[in-house]
This record gives C-alpha cells, structure tokens and sequence, in this order.
C-alpha cells in the first residue's frame, strides 16, 4: 500500500522475528530514503518527513518525484528486495539520482 506521504510505501511480508514497536518518541525528521520498521511492516520514507518507525537502513533511489511522468518509483503490488550496497555505489546512485 502507498500512504502516509505521497511514494511512502508499507511494506508487508517482513519476518516476525524483525517486527519491532513504534518509537515511543516520533523524530521530527527521517531523512528521505530511510528505510525503518513500525511493527510488523517495513517503509521508506520518500521525503524528508517526520515519523516514529525505528530507523534501519536507507536507500539513494528517489520514491518519490513530482516531476517525473510517474512520480511514484512503486506502485500497489510491487515487491520489493533490499540489498546491501557499499558508501561509493551509495554515493553514486545518490549522485545519479537514480529512479
């Protein structure tokens, strides 16, 4: 499902063994690309936005772009797999901007 925030994706299909509760404290601000858990689901914050998921990793790609003919990278039904990436394929793709 996207929601929350325009190109915010909930993730289900995380493992029981990873769900973890809600921050008791929100942040005031996640920075786009975080990729964090709130219970049993996974998201991606696509824009700097404030939010109470625990914070486990983060992603270059852009979610989200109001400009772009499809501003939404996911759509309803999508999967998605996350992979480990090093800083340098990190700041490359951050450089690229890469959808």
């Amino acid at each position: 499902m996207l929601g929350f925030a325009p190109g915010f994706p909930y993730l289900l299909g995380l493992d029981p063994t990873l769900a973890m509760p809600r921050r008791r404290d929100p942040r005031t601000r996640v920075p786009a690309g975080s990729v964090a858990i709130g219970g049993a689901q996974t998201g991606i914050y696509p824009a700097d936005l404030p939010g109470g998921w625990q914070l486990i990793a983060r992603t270059p790609l852009r979610l989200f772009d109001v400009d772009a003919s499809a501003p939404s990278l996911l759509a309803a039904g999508d999967r998605v797999r996350f992979r480990a990436i090093g800083a340098e394929e990190f700041a490359d793709l951050d450089a690229a901007g890469r959808r």
